[in-house]
């Protein structure tokens, strides 16, 4: 393997041009570890005239992408466009259908379209790689694919979304509100003009999952992930949760339950003394658990020019080295197409209430959920004001599909001022 990679470069945002510094810093080292030459030879983004920091002179533009991936002197394409389809989709597509090797950080568009990628790639002999789509500068799709290869995972679960929690730690160690941390976020640039994507839990619930995917031997089902944001937690949850030893995270869990795969998003109660517990600020964490290792644990930078554009070289060299494996660690035609999970697991719950200042009303509520064989552990009543009325219950391990019949029964009381929040205790 002599001849050098050839690579273009779809997108020039902060992870392109990223990827521009690292071939130009450590081009020795690369063709080291590789046992060849990587080499950058056309580019392609919105404007040829942005100064993004790096010397751009020496690689041919193209305005197209399309065109880009088109190019006979590509051997494989890096798109860091983003976006589930448009642009980034077309030039994808089009480098796998001219046998290019394909390396992304889209985590929105391997969501929606991964398995007839997947299987486009593996047709053509290419390959067809994500590493950058999913936790950052996390390596965690070669840990699923290589170094875990030999067991049988039984949940994968992870902190994934470095905005929620950066809002989330700093709501606790501040006391600040969830509206006045999330633009400070966006004044620091953790979050987004619209935070919706981030903050509705919709990004780290695609890297849910292609997780969920490459873990469980599964067809990529983005559609049958549950997904909560962190919009409803309050300063009053944080602390409630801290009386408990618990901290409040948006988590993400996949696991393969007998009646098809469960994918969740949401905000959890995690132990405080957990490694889960302890992750701060943006950093992002993931935890896999399999059959004959047990539990591993992986910690690192989630997000940002640096971490991204290393884990797009790491997938760059492995394909530099000759490596060529199916693009969700089994050969796309064997990954079953599995059904949601209807029920999911049990679990203990932590639920707030907010209700009016009247006789009866607790005992309406407790014999709702009794109803339901819903079965309280402890509850709590706080201070109020005379009108609305706190309340907090901690269930025992009970089904979600019984508890939101509960909750909404409840919901209906002209006694409950506002809609419960319900957020599962993961263990």
């Amino acid at each position: 393997m002599s001849e050098p990679l050839r690579i273009a470069i779809a997108g020039l945002g902060t992870v392109g041009a990223g990827i521009v510094k690292i071939v130009q810093q450590h081009g020795a080292l690369l063709a080291a570890r590789a046992g060849r030459s990587v080499e950058i030879v056309a580019i392609s983004a919105r404007s040829r005239t942005k100064d993004r920091g790096v010397d751009l002179a020496a690689y041919a533009w193209e305005d197209d992408p399309v065109a880009l991936a088109r190019r006979d002197d590509v051997d494989l394409l890096i798109e860091v466009m983003g976006g589930e389809d448009g642009p980034a989709k077309a030039c994808v597509e089009t480098a796998l259908q001219n046998g290019k090797h394909v390396v992304t950080a889209n985590k929105a568009m391997l969501a929606i379209h991964g398995q007839e990628m997947a299987i486009q790639a593996e047709r053509a002999g290419v390959a067809l790689r994500y590493e950058a789509a999913v936790a950052g500068g996390i390596p965690i799709v070669k840990a699923l694919t290589e170094g875990l290869a030999a067991n049988g995972i039984t949940r994968v679960m992870g902190v994934m979304n470095g905005t929620c929690n950066y809002i989330l730690t700093v709501m606790e160690e501040t006391g600040a509100s969830y509206n006045d941390v999330l633009k400070d976020a966006q004044d620091l640039g953790y979050a987004e003009a619209d935070p919706a994507a981030d903050v509705g839990g919709f990004d780290a619930a695609h890297k849910l999952s292609l997780l969920a995917a490459t873990a469980f031997g599964a067809q990529v089902r983005f559609d049958n992930v549950v997904i909560e944001g962190i919009e409803r937690i309050t300063l009053a949850d944080i602390e409630n949760a801290a009386d408990m030893g618990y901290r409040i995270k948006l988590l993400g869990v996949a696991r393969m339950a007998q009646d098809g795969l469960e994918q969740r998003m949401q905000p959890c109660l995690v132990p405080a003394a957990s490694p889960l517990g302890q992750l701060e600020g943006v950093s992002n964490m993931v935890v896999v658990e399999g059959d004959h290792v047990g539990q591993t644990v992986y910690q690192g930078p989630g997000a940002g020019e640096g971490p991204t554009a290393s884990a797009v070289m790491a997938d760059v060299v492995d394909i530099a080295r000759g490596l060529v494996m199916p693009v969700f660690g089994q050969p796309a035609d064997t990954l079953a197409r599995p059904n949601a999970s209807s029920a999911g697991s049990d679990a203990r719950y932590y639920l707030r209430f907010s209700l009016s200042d009247q006789p009866g009303v607790l005992a309406e509520l407790a014999s709702i959920l009794g109803r339901h064989d819903v079965s309280i552990n402890r509850m709590r009543q706080y201070d109020h004001d005379g009108q609305a009325a706190p309340l907090v219950i901690v269930t025992h391990a009970t089904g979600r599909p019984a508890l939101d019949l509960a909750l909404a029964e409840i919901s209906a009381l002209s006694a409950c001022l506002a809609a419960p929040v319900a957020l599962r205790i993961e263990s």
